[in-house]
């Protein structure tokens, strides 16, 4: 039986004046229901949730491989104009973002009606479709489509009022980074005027911004689930923050409210497919700390400059760099979780053997990053072999060749650029499975590699 919508009325939410006076006497005057409220955007009801067999439920079409972009049809996932009904994905544009443009919208500062204007937005650089952009088994994460989607739908748009908006977009930049800067001063990357473009350092990137987009039976089969039990975990572990994912099984795309990946392509982006044009890769998850912060307790940041420093060279041998950086806190176990693990590593002495216990002690998991869906964006751009993976990441490089792309090296990051109070991190990774060239220790000496502790910080 199809359960009936789900539908709050003012008198929950968001009380007309002349029923809130008459309820004044019931509530403190703390605890008056809301008086502002957005009926000028929702009416005289706000539908929390619509099911597959509502009568003015007509989803726009979207046929998610189909090679005909017109056939294939937009992600709409907005509740603005019609997309109450005919909203074909769950969640919202922009992930954790959207939070951000709610608070916008109620103090007042942004109209909830404002329509974008994309004019001069679209990508300076035109990535041709791949045959991968269109197999079922290759992308579940993103939508290939989404950097050119107002253009390509603006018509359905207007036809069907309903927000269509970009979850991808494409730009050129320059990179200014002190450490490359000393690369260059030492001779180990040369201004050549068009990678690297002078003695500062400062190179010339193609970047590639992407918001998740997830179409649900595929990332199921990703991971080795059903669909159902995806969607249950979903709706489960956002305490129900998403009901359309239990009352619209019809519903299989989902915007997720996560952090998205920043592409950065040195050398001409035409070049990434051809597989007769050699490629450098960096798969970088976020480390806010070390990456931003310099904090030296991981390889992160000095990892990441390694990846860029092999990049820019190999697109100076006519190849091509690319560095994918996936925002992916803490191993996808956030920030808070990652201090945490922090604190119990130094009280206990820090040492190598104990490294992922620490963390699964605290989060129950030692990494919560599933590098199972990374390979969609590498997928995106074309490529089906890496000459030189820029990773020790066993997690990683299996999640690529899992996805039918070669890797012909791996390349381990030079010990002279680790910092000291990282060897804890990188021996234990090493041990656990971790791509080297040199020693791997065993349990036993891997309780002799410490980290600084507290006392050594006063």
């Amino acid at each position: 039986m199809v359960p009936a919508p789900i539908i709050a009325k003012h008198s929950c939410l968001c009380q007309p004046s002349a029923v809130h006076t008459h309820h004044s006497s019931t509530f403190k005057d703390d605890e008056k229901p809301i008086s502002h409220c957005l009926e000028h955007i929702y009416g005289d009801q706000i539908r929390l949730a619509t099911v597959s067999g509502d009568a003015d439920v007509h989803p726009i079409k979207l046929d998610w491989y189909n090679q005909d972009w017109k056939q294939r049809g937009p992600v709409v996932c907005s509740r603005r104009g019609d997309g109450v009904t005919k909203h074909n994905a769950i969640g919202a544009h922009a992930g954790p973002y959207s939070l951000y443009h709610a608070l916008s919208v109620v103090s007042g500062q942004l109209d909830p009606k404002h329509v974008p204007d994309y004019t001069n937005a679209q990508p300076p650089v035109d990535f041709a479709p791949q045959p991968q952009w269109y197999n079922s088994e290759k992308i579940v994460s993103l939508d290939p489509l989404g950097h050119l989607a107002p253009w390509l739908y603006g018509d359905v748009a207007r036809a069907e009022n309903v927000e269509v908006r970009p979850s991808m977009s494409i730009t050129k930049a320059i990179l200014s980074l002190p450490e490359i800067q000393e690369e260059v001063k030492k001779g180990n990357l040369k201004p050549d005027g068009k990678i690297v473009l002078n003695e500062k350092g400062e190179m010339a990137v193609t970047k590639i911004a992407v918001d998740p987009v997830w179409y649900l039976p595929g990332v199921a089969k990703r991971l080795g689930v059903t669909e159902n039990e995806l969607r249950r975990a979903l709706f489960e572990d956002t305490n129900g923050m998403y009901p359309e994912l239990i009352t619209r099984p019809d519903i299989k795309t989902f915007l997720p409210p996560i952090g998205g990946t920043t592409v950065y392509i040195f050398g001409n982006p035409e070049d990434i497919p051809n597989p007769d044009k050699k490629l450098a890769l960096r798969v970088h998850d976020e480390c806010s700390g070390s990456d931003v912060f310099l904090s030296d307790i991981c390889s992160c940041r000095c990892y990441l400059i390694f990846g860029i420093r092999e990049a820019a060279k190999e697109a100076q041998k006519g190849g091509n760099g690319v560095v994918a950086y996936f925002r992916k806190e803490g191993r996808s176990l956030g920030e808070v979780t990652k201090y945490l693990v922090y604190n119990a590593r130094k009280r206990a002495g820090d040492c190598a053997d104990a490294y992922f216990q620490r963390t699964e002690c605290i989060a129950g998991v030692k990494d919560a990053r599933f590098q199972e869906l990374m390979p969609d964006i590498l997928h995106w751009l074309g490529i089906t072999r890496i000459d030189r993976m820029l990773s020790m990441s066993n997690m990683k490089h299996d999640a690529i060749v899992g996805q039918g792309i070669e890797i012909v090296e791996r390349v381990e990051i030079p010990d002279e650029m680790l910092p000291a109070d990282s060897r804890v991190e990188i021996d234990a990774k090493i041990a656990s499975g971790y791509f080297t060239n040199g020693h791997v220790y065993t349990q036993e000496e891997l309780k002799n590699i410490r980290g600084r502790t507290w006392d050594d910080l006063s």
